[in-house]
């Protein structure tokens, strides 16, 4: 009976590591099993695609359930016009790694947000009188409407209630909440504060300037108060961490989204002046509720020596030794440290890694993950760190430093934001399936 189960093992591990291969060989560009092509069309397609996306998202599943359609080739359609929103669709797996691989199909690159199919989507699961979550996270995970943005994160985040009914009532009397908060916390002289206070609110009013320093509206004096409110009056409602730098970059995809409901044009258009005070108080307590939210499913992210954080560069590194060994070994060989350059990725959740204008994108597929988003956050920077896989096994220890602080990812569009996501996602499928396939 043991020899048997033996024998087993041994054709299941030979089967794994011919998937990794196929893995491999997709991340340089080659076909894998399940016919899929990456081929190049300068035309748009003539029709906006949309390939179904199924899923179950219990908050602490930690599989996923798939349905897959006939095969279909994959092909990258260009746009000329650099507003388009681009979104790859998520290659799908079963429970096996072997099926995984050889069933990845309906990779599509098309006009996603502005589909009018999905647009009608969203609207019927928002328009309901409780909102199944389920089914907006499903929706979300490939990217939200950027007007329905507010209304879709506050629910994510279980901030705003699903139930239509008792929404506004829960919102008016959050926000009431985060007023009187910062007039007992914020609003007093330096005389009522302790020294511990006085410090840690200078450490935020020299780190509000130097947020996002790319985009000229966070250099307005009103934008930087605004932060400064909020992560003062978050750090001393969270003494257990207190504030942390990093956290400043957490609260600025919020702040967007949120000012966007009053705000029209582009960001770099925008004026806090134009907003009224009551407004900005609005804007400024959605944003300490959602930050408040995402930080409670990772809270040890930001305890004293932020553990939670070293235990997942342990894994994502990990993780990369398993689907790309020789990159692994090359960084080891030279005394490479991960945490030497994971540990920004973890702290800021990849916002000073990659443009600012694909950041909302991104943090779509964060809140659609739910409580699963640490652990999913080791995929998607093992796919992030492996774009340039090629690139890295050229490059010495010195080398290699300067390149991953800075990233070449300036000129990214949502194309290749969509393609980390994908690799993200099937090898979550894989290797969540075979957790001893990544124990050390």
């Amino acid at each position: 009976m043991e020899k048997r189960e033996e024998e087993q093992q041994k054709r299941d591990d030979s089967r794994f590591n011919q998937t990794l291969k196929n893995v491999q060989g997709f991340l340089k560009g080659r076909s894998i099993p399940g016919k899929v092509l990456l081929t190049r069309r300068s035309d748009p397609p003539p029709y906006p695609i949309s390939p179904t996306y199924q899923r179950s998202l219990s908050e602490n599943d930690a599989g996923r359930n798939e349905r897959f359609e006939s095969p279909v080739e994959v092909e990258d359609h260009n746009s000329s016009k650099k507003h388009d929103n681009t979104y790859a669709g998520k290659l799908r797996s079963n429970s096996s790694a072997e099926r995984s691989v050889k069933e990845v199909q309906n990779l599509k690159i098309g006009v996603r947000s502005s589909d009018s199919a999905r647009v009608m989507k969203f609207n019927k699961v928002l328009s309901e009188t409780t909102v199944i979550l389920e089914k907006l996270r499903e929706l979300a995970w490939n990217g939200v409407p950027h007007y329905m943005r507010p209304d879709v994160w506050r629910l994510l985040l279980g901030y705003a209630p699903p139930n239509s009914d008792r929404r506004e009532a829960v919102l008016r009397r959050k926000r009431l909440e985060y007023l009187e908060s910062v007039g007992q916390f914020y609003d007093l002289p330096d005389s009522e504060r302790s020294d511990d206070e006085i410090n840690m609110l200078r450490q935020i009013a020299v780190d509000c300037p130097r947020t996002v320093p790319d985009v000229s509206f966070f250099q307005q004096e009103q934008v930087q108060k605004s932060l400064e409110r909020i992560l003062y009056t978050w750090a001393i409602r969270h003494p257990a961490s207190g504030y942390v730098q990093g956290i400043n970059d957490l609260v600025t995809p919020f702040l967007v989204i949120f000012l966007s409901e009053y705000l029209d044009g582009g960001v770099d258009s925008w004026s806090m002046s134009d907003l009224s005070a009551e407004k900005v108080s609005d804007v400024e307590a959605d944003c300490y509720w959602c930050l408040t939210k995402l930080l409670d499913g990772m809270q040890d992210h930001y305890t004293f020596a932020q553990p939670g954080i070293q235990r997942l560069v342990f894994k994502l590194k990990e993780l990369v030794r398993r689907i790309d060994e020789p990159v692994s070994r090359h960084m080891e060989e030279h005394g490479l440290e991960f945490l030497q350059f994971a540990f920004r990725w973890y702290n800021c959740l990849l916002i000073r890694e990659i443009p600012f204008n694909l950041i909302n994108r991104l943090w779509d597929t964060y809140l659609a993950e739910g409580d699963a988003l640490p652990d999913f956050l080791v995929y998607i920077y093992a796919s992030f760190l492996l774009t340039w896989s090629d690139e890295l096994k050229k490059l010495d220890f010195q080398e290699m430093v300067m390149f991953l602080q800075h990233l070449p990812t300036h000129n990214w569009s949502d194309q290749e934001l969509e393609m980390v996501l994908s690799r993200a996602y099937m090898w979550h499928s894989m290797f969540n399936n075979s957790p001893n396939h990544l124990a050390s």
